[in-house]
């Protein structure tokens, strides 16, 4: 004898509709998802084009300051300034000069230990 689906268990009847929900929820998550990444992306790519931009302003004023610095430095300028500020400064004699040679990358092995033992930090 049949059973009438009036009389079947609700677990029975409510499980397609469950099923139906789930799968629902599962697509509109993975939608949000889809474009909450995509947001994020476009977000990250807006950041990383601002910050190109800055760097580039940087490096531009950088350029400039550098340029300035060697024209301040150069010693025509200097000497101008020099005149401008009645400084009374004037160049040495030549023989006066004393040229220091350039240190080396590497400092010869026999003077490390000497060094050692003469700084006062290492007693």
């Amino acid at each position: 004898m049949a059973k009438n689906r009036k009389y079947q268990a609700a677990s029975i009847r409510f499980g397609p509709a469950l099923k139906a929900f789930l799968l629902c929820l599962l697509i509109g998550g993975a939608g949000v998802g889809y474009v909450w990444q995509k947001s994020q992306i476009y977000e990250l790519g807006r950041q990383i084009k601002q910050r190109e931009v800055r760097l580039k302003l940087l490096q531009d004023d950088n350029k400039k300051l550098d340029d300035q610095l060697a024209m301040l430095r150069s010693p025509v300028k200097l000497d101008l300034r020099v005149r401008e500020l009645n400084l009374g400064l004037a160049r040495p004699n030549p023989s006066l000069v004393i040229s220091l040679p350039e240190p080396t990358a590497q400092a010869p092995a026999s003077s490390a230990p000497m060094l050692a033992q003469q700084s006062p930090r290492g007693r």
